[in-house]
């Protein structure tokens, strides 16, 4: 017996939707972004046109249309189309969904896609379940997550599906969906009396961060916010723009892509000698919250990394910046973040002493150690096995008239420290120049 009421109770709950929801796009053509891989002749393009395709995992950032492309793949290749939610479904469902794909593929060669969004979040164990079907053909999985696969998601798994990176979506996409959304009459405000205005249309752009969703939000905040007030005719300028998105929706993943992509270009800058560059990416950390300890630590890395002798007193305000994030906490010591950053980005930069470190190092990890020199040892040791002293024969510097000793310190005097002539280093450069040739005239130690 048919139901007489479903086809009104689906138009009902079709109208409680979200605006994001309801606009979600029917056909690969109205599917707006992510050319670089669904664009024509591209990767994904060929794939779905050829009727090759393969299990996939989609990676990138929210709202840039993961879950909706692969709504789209099950449509256009008329797949049955399961869709979960990683942290939501155990292994009992998976088994259950795959016991049907089976079933299907055998009964009417009809082919089964299971979009598993979050799927960062399921274990080892759950993941290897998928493995075998997949590698099979029985079951096309199609993975979506924020975060970067290489480091969430079973190495087995990954090798048996294509990578695909989603970007945020450009301002002009997030326009294009925007307008579309205002002016379509069955899902979204056409059959409304709406203006918007372009200025009102580019801050949503903008402000969004390449995320549609959001954008969406606010058009339907703004829309349904001026409808209730009993408008007719809705204007929506900058300032109904403005106030129907509030604070800017930053993309920033602490444990993800972004975490480690942002730090890297704030120590690049840094290193870079561009203070204006390393001052955005702080701003970007602090504003998506990032743990300030984390961001003072590696300024004082860099301190001695980068900077080391040609500024010691970078290292000085590093661990005093550090000291102030431990004690004072946000959101005060962001300006000490912030001073730290600014004078180690124009600090004199060398990198002689982490260089002089990694060549001993090496030396020692590939030659043979050397034996510490009789007159350098412990004193209060016992005698070695010929009778000698430990300690015999050590010089003391502060004896001597400029507290220098031409002792042999280190077996062949190998040179490790090369200092710039940068900064405070060029004085020591100096001073070491002099006393390298000090020892060379009393035949110890050789050139570099």
């Amino acid at each position: 017996m048919s139901d007489l009421w479903a086809e009104e109770r689906s138009k009902r709950c079709r109208a409680a939707e979200p605006l994001a929801a309801r606009m979600r796009p029917r056909t690969l053509d109205e599917f707006v972004g992510q050319r670089h891989i669904l664009g024509e002749g591209k990767l994904l393009r060929r794939m779905l046109e050829a009727g090759t395709l393969t299990s996939l995992l989609f990676h990138g950032p929210p709202g840039t249309g993961k879950t909706t492309l692969a709504r789209l793949i099950a449509s256009h290749t008329d797949a049955a189309f399961h869709q979960a939610s990683a942290p939501l479904i155990g292994v009992k469902q998976i088994r259950e969904i795959i016991t049907e794909a089976t079933r299907r593929m055998g009964e009417t060669g009809r082919r089964t896609i299971l979009l598993l969004d979050e799927i960062h979040r399921f274990n080892k164990a759950q993941q290897d379940v998928l493995l075998g079907d997949v590698e099979a053909g029985l079951l096309t999985l199609i993975g979506a997550t924020t975060e970067n696969p290489y480091f969430t998601v079973n190495s087995a798994l990954v090798s048996r599906s294509t990578l695909f990176r989603f970007e945020p979506l450009s301002e002009d996409d997030i326009a294009d969906v925007i307008r579309r959304a205002a002016s379509d009459p069955e899902r979204g405000f056409g059959d409304r009396d709406i203006t918007l205005t372009d200025e009102a249309v580019q801050h949503w752009a903008t402000i969004s961060d390449g995320d549609a969703r959001r954008a969406l939000s606010a058009l339907e905040v703004a829309v349904l916010s001026m409808h209730k007030d009993g408008e007719q005719q809705l204007v929506i300028d900058m300032r109904i723009a403005q106030e129907s998105i509030q604070a800017k929706a930053i993309v920033y993943d602490g444990t993800g892509d972004q975490h480690y992509d942002v730090i890297s270009a704030f120590i690049k800058s840094l290193r870079g000698s561009d203070p204006d560059a390393a001052i955005y990416w702080l701003a970007l950390m602090i504003e998506a919250g990032e743990d300030p300890r984390f961001i003072a630590r590696r300024l004082a890395i860099l301190a001695s990394e980068d900077i080391g002798n040609a500024d010691p007193r970078a290292l000085e305000l590093a661990a005093a910046t550090y000291t102030v994030v431990e004690r004072i906490g946000m959101p005060e010591a962001q300006l000490a973040l912030a001073q730290c950053t600014t004078y180690l980005a124009l600090a004199p930069k060398s990198n002689a002493s982490a260089k002089a470190l990694w060549q001993a190092q090496e030396d020692i990890r590939e030659g043979r150690t050397l034996d510490v020199p009789t007159p350098l040892k412990d004193s209060h040791a016992p005698p070695e096995a010929d009778g000698s002293r430990p300690g015999k024969g050590y010089e003391y510097p502060h004896n001597r008239p400029d507290a220098w000793s031409d002792q042999t310190h280190l077996p062949g005097e190998r040179q490790y420290y090369h200092p710039t002539d940068r900064g405070v280093e060029k004085r020591l450069a100096e001073h070491l120049a002099q006393l390298r040739a000090k020892r060379r005239r009393n035949g110890i130690g050789s050139d570099p």
